[in-house]
């Protein structure tokens, strides 16, 4: 009866495949066991072997039980099966053990050795049997070792570094139990060599415990590693307050930046455990503490809040001493003031920031209408009565302007009255459609993103699989769904300090605005023209910029990485359109032109992450459009827009040429256009040269840099030409360009640190993984963001603030490079 009883049990736990072996066995070999002790013993398919442990369970004690067995006999096509049945679980698995791996590869491992968990138990002390049942289809015996041992070390400590070796058929893993007082922690699992590559999981207490290769994704969270792996554990996520730690090898390295070659490639010889065998360290620490949220939560705010105290400030300031000059002249009123705004070297006067970004002078200088500022010490540059030779009031239209064009555009040296010319209320309106252009583009963009970033997030939370984001884990603090707060957290700079740089430019039309309705001559015929709407827009580029950026953060991976740098683009670009409107405000390009060009780039952005990596067709067509569009654009800015593309410009050319070069050796006669176009296309051409041979991964860093120098070439040559042509940077600009730039050398040090990269596999990203810096809350790539969102707010505030030195000169008396 006990025979009988043994074999329905078995019946019962082995399931339907083994029934006809159930069947066919005729003897039963039942066998009181013990611990550490090696039983070597052989089946057949008559023969069925059942070892009977027991052991004593505490209930505040927990103690891991490890099986191992190894399989003397190799028969493939008849394996040895081994079921442990214990209370509430029964764990089996058959020897040649075989897991699968890429393209269906089989791999066989004789030497298995798997850990049994310990079913829960309400009394004090309990004893508890457990079975393993062996047993085979082969008519001939396979000889086997069994043994069973207690795991020491089975539960982790708290801040304690236990070693230990695995392979893909002897996992390994442990029990942790939260302490009292602690609600989170950090698990990492670190190891001295890269391959073979392996997973680290957390999971449940549950049995069994998936501990395989093809089943340890099926529960949990679960990371691959090489060197690294880290995973923040919450409390609340763990009903028991006690989670497992599973580290398992992976058959194959092609999900760790491995080849396939590595391995044997018959799929009919067993693996050599001890070539796919790793050494592993694990430690448990607390993760921070609700105090350590808000405290960089207040540190953020305080940073970015601190900008607009200081522009408080300043405004105040300015205010007094403006007052106070007023009470030290009593010759100067307000109402002589309104038609005539003292002018200094500081330039106080209209639009300037909170009240003037300079000082007011003890001593009024003229009105703008009787300032006199010749061009006459400019380097080179013969003296002119005047650089318009046709005022605004002659023409009754603006196609009367149109006509003119050629007569005026053309002229060798060009005054900013000359590019002037256009209706206020026109341009205007032009210059308004960057703003409501970009806003529109920004709801757009920003909801779908919005949408797919939570989708992204929902899937990581419900699957647990981490390698689908690429965080610094060993510095990724989750809040309720975010994984990783503290990178949203870091781009609220981005945000704030672009609200505040809206709120500066509001400031400034209103007091531009007022001038105006006063006839002010210096708003209407001094100074450059002042036109806000590419303000507007780059301080709405700089708020989507950090939303987007948080955005991307939320799970960053290179399918979502053009979220984190199309505004970056167009932050590049409208910085270059603006410096080029205040010489040029009346042949800008149009808001429609521009964002279709930025919309090319983009879409360059897009095809260049997913397709260009390497492939050369890729590079060849953008290289070959980099370079047209290089030269198009020279011939543009070198003609003032006054050339025509259409099938005579091969004709034209050659006539220039001819005339130019071969008729008469003769110089450009734009000489300062020439130069910077010149540089440019060198640069421009250069960077083409460098993609199309290195082909850098980051395709979308690559097109920013291209950007970025463009944009420095132009700042540096407008600032070089704005000292040669006797214009001056008066202090609030000087300070804001040092300052910038200093900050910029600090963020971008920062930023080359790398903590992970999508251009590998999350294993190789996580090797470069490092500790938080900051008030133990944020990482390098955090510090670029508080950085970087500084740096472009003082680079806006330079180009703001950059011609301030002319708000009491004539147009006609501004060059125009």
């Amino acid at each position: 009866m006990l025979a009988l009883g043994l074999c329905l049990v078995f019946l019962a736990v082995s399931g339907a495949g083994a029934f006809p072996e159930a069947l066919a066995a005729k003897n039963i070999s039942q066998k009181e066991a013990e611990f550490d002790k090696t039983y070597t013993d052989a089946v057949n398919s008559e023969l069925l072997n059942i070892y009977t442990f027991n052991h004593t369970v505490i209930r505040n004690r927990t103690e891991g039980v490890r099986v191992t067995v190894n399989v003397l006999s190799e028969q493939k096509e008849t394996p040895v099966l081994f079921v442990m049945r214990q209370k509430e679980a029964v764990v089996s698995f058959q020897v040649p053990l075989i897991l699968r791996g890429l393209y269906q590869r089989k791999y066989l491992y004789q030497d298995v050795s798997r850990t049994l968990c310990q079913p829960q138990t309400k009394s004090e002390l309990e004893t508890q049997f457990f079975y393993v049942d062996v047993s085979t289809l082969s008519a001939r015996n396979a000889s086997y070792q069994l043994r069973v041992t207690r795991v020491e070390n089975f539960v982790l400590r708290t801040n304690e570094r236990f070693s230990f070796n695995a392979t893909a058929a002897q996992p390994q893993y442990f029990k942790y139990m939260f302490p009292e007082g602690v609600d989170s922690v950090i698990v990492k699992v670190t190891s001295g060599m890269a391959f073979p590559c392996s997973v680290m999981s957390i999971q449940d207490i549950l049995c069994p415990v998936y501990d395989l290769d093809n089943n340890v994704a099926f529960i949990g969270m679960y990371q691959t590693m090489t060197k690294k792996a880290a995973i923040t554990v919450q409390k609340k996520d763990f009903p028991s307050n006690s989670f497992y730690v599973v580290v398992v090898v992976k058959t194959e390295d092609q999900a760790c930046g491995g080849s396939l070659h590595y391995y044997p490639l018959s799929t009919d010889e067993p693996v050599d455990e001890g070539s796919r065998q790793k050494a592993l360290d694990v430690v448990v620490s607390p993760a921070i503490t609700a105090t350590v949220y808000i405290r960089a939560t207040l540190f953020c705010l305080g940073i970015f809040l601190s900008f607009y105290l200081l522009t408080l400030f300043i405004a105040c300031w300015e205010t007094w001493r403006f007052l106070w000059c007023l009470a030290g002249h009593p010759h100067i009123t307000p109402d002589s003031l309104l038609g005539h705004p003292p002018y200094d070297g500081y330039g106080h006067g209209y639009g300037s920031f909170g009240g003037g970004l300079g000082l007011p002078g003890l001593t009024p200088a003229p009105p703008c209408a009787l300032a006199d500022r010749s061009l006459e010490n400019m380097a080179s540059r013969p003296r002119l009565d005047s650089l318009s030779s046709v005022e605004e009031d002659d023409y009754d239209t603006l196609a009367d302007i149109e006509s003119d064009k050629n007569v005026i555009r053309t002229k060798q040296y060009l005054s900013v009255a000359d590019l002037a010319r256009k209706d206020k209320r026109v341009l205007r309106k032009k210059y308004q459609i960057y703003f409501w252009n970009i806003a529109t583009i920004a709801v757009f963009y920003a909801l779908p993103v919005i949408q797919l970033v939570i989708t992204y997030q929902t899937v990581v939370n419900v699957t647990g699989n981490q390698d689908i984001c690429y965080y610094n884990f060993l510095c990724a603090h989750p809040l309720g769904n975010l994984s990783a707060f503290n990178n949203i957290l870091s781009n609220l700079g981005y945000v704030l300090l672009g609200l505040l740089f809206l709120l500066i430019i509001l400031q400034r039309e209103i007091s531009y605005n007022r001038a105006l309705m006063r006839n002010d001559m210096q708003a209407l015929e001094c100074g450059i023209p002042k036109h806000f709407g590419l303000f507007y827009a780059m301080g709405t580029a700089l708020m989507m910029e950090g939303l987007l950026s948080a955005c991307y953060h939320v799970c960053p991976n290179y399918t979502n990485f053009q979220f984190d740098t199309s505004f970056m683009y167009m932050i590049a670009g409208l910085c270059m359109l603006k410096l080029y409107q205040k010489r040029h405000p009346d042949i800008n390009a149009s808001a429609y032109s521009a964002y279709a060009c930025l919309a090319i780039v983009i879409f360059f952005s897009v095809v260049g992450v997913v397709f260009g990596k390497e492939n050369t067709v890729f590079w060849i067509v953008f290289s070959i459009i980099h370079i047209i569009a290089t030269l198009l654009l020279s011939t543009q800015l070198y003609y003032m827009g006054r050339w025509k593309l259409d099938s005579g410009i091969p004709r034209r050319i050659l006539h220039v040429l001819y005339t130019d070069c071969v008729r008469q050796c003769s110089g450009p006669m734009y000489v300062d256009r020439m130069v910077l176009l010149v540089m440019g296309n060198i640069i421009n051409w250069s960077l083409a040269a460098y993609g199309l041979v290195v082909r850098p991964n980051d395709f979308a860093s690559y097109l920013l840099a291209i950007g970025i120098c463009n944009l420095l070439l132009y700042f540096a040559f407008y600032i070089i030409m704005k000292l040669r042509s006797s214009e001056r940077i008066k202090l609030i600009p000087l300070l804001c360009i040092i300052c910038t730039s200093v900050v910029w050398g600090f963020a971008l040090f920062f930023f080359f640190q790398g903590l992970s990269t999508w251009q590998k596999t999350p294993a190789e990203s996580r090797q470069h993984n490092r500790d938080c810096i900051l008030l133990s809350f944020f990482d390098d790539h955090d510090i670029w963001h508080f950085l970087s969102s500084i740096a472009m707010f003082g680079s806006f505030l330079v180009l703001l603030t950059l011609d301030d030195d002319l708000d009491c000169v004539q147009r006609d008396k501004i060059y125009v490079f």
